[in-house]
């Protein structure tokens, strides 16, 4: 038997010392609605990748990101965890990349952390919040940053956060459990519906946990499209414009979370992702035996060997 291929793992997270006292000096004790703050060190780290079979992992800060209200203290903390990482990269170029994290929704100070992490760190890509303190991604005020991004064809990495009124919403249970995967939804939909995707099209997004609410919910949102508008009246329809779009499978693939995905999007740009460190190891170990385990795409190919494929291409292709 050829041993099992290894997997590209796009959606994985640190936390430094520096960035969890920030986010507490500014009263984020429970980030999420979670219990409190995970650990991480890149020794732990490489070993979850070599017990679950993991050659990569991009690594970006998660939710609640990097700006706790204070522009100027956001992008200091967004220049001091983007360089953190571009050092765990150099100190393990084979096992480690990185997505730079921006200070949202300070468009000027994005634009600049942008040029300094892609040019200068050589970050794979950025990573953005679904909303930025209720800003969604379709606001006209990020328009600048997406058109530098779509000049330079990035990744950009979308990764779901708390909505507003979350407390309202949640009744105290975490926000990763169910409102995470609904704000991806409302990101994607105010990106299509506000015209983002077709203005933008060399952007390359990536999308969380199967695309969230996405795959039920795409023939809704085509059906009110037709009713209502939303977006360019040429536009390519909902399920094919979300189709062109990453998505990776982090939390609870199977057995529903790929196979829905699957069904409503193909799996041509279908990526794995742990959501490391904030899932422990023992869950991430959990996932990816859940992944061998399942019914393989076909009977000469497996989730394994599709996903490493689609995130090669992701990172070499021409986006143009």
């Amino acid at each position: 038997m050829t041993a099992p291929v290894a997997l590209v793992d796009v959606h994985a997270h640190f936390v430094t010392d520096g960035y969890v006292a920030a986010a507490r000096s500014a009263g984020v004790e429970h980030p999420d609605g979670m219990p409190g703050w995970p650990t991480w060190s890149a020794e732990q780290h490489v070993d979850l990748m070599d017990r679950a079979g993991i050659e990569t992992s991009y690594l970006s800060v998660s939710s609640p990101g990097v700006h706790f209200g204070d522009d100027g203290r956001a992008r200091a903390l967004a220049r001091e965890v983007n360089g953190f990482a571009a050092a765990v990269r150099a100190e393990h170029p084979r096992r480690f990349g990185h997505f730079a994290n921006l200070p949202l929704p300070d468009v000027e100070g994005a634009l600049v952390e942008t040029a300094y992490a892609l040019d200068e760190l050589g970050a794979h890509g950025v990573a953005v919040e679904t909303n930025h303190h209720g800003h969604y991604l379709g606001d006209p005020r990020f328009e600048p940053l997406w058109a530098e991004l779509d000049r330079r064809g990035a990744v950009v990495f979308v990764h779901p956060t708390s909505p507003p009124h979350a407390d309202d919403l949640t009744a105290g249970r975490p926000r990763p459990m169910l409102e995470f995967l609904f704000d991806t939804a409302r990101a994607a939909a105010d990106l299509l519906f506000r015209g983002v995707v077709t203005r933008y099209p060399r952007i390359r997004w990536i999308l969380t946990h199967g695309g969230g609410a996405l795959p039920l919910l795409a023939d809704r949102m085509e059906l009110f499209r037709a009713l209502v508008g939303g977006g360019p009246a040429d536009a390519p329809g909902v399920v094919e414009q979300l189709g062109g779009l990453w998505y990776d499978m982090a939390g609870t693939p199977f057995p529903r979370q790929v196979p829905a995905l699957s069904a409503a999007f193909g799996t041509d740009r279908l990526l794995y992702g742990s959501d490391y460190c904030w899932t422990p190891a023992v869950a991430v170990l959990a996932q990816t035996a859940s992944v061998d385990a399942a019914e393989q795409p076909s009977a000469t190919d497996t989730w394994r060997g599709l996903t490493t494929r689609n995130a090669r291409r992701l990172f070499t292709a021409d986006p143009a």
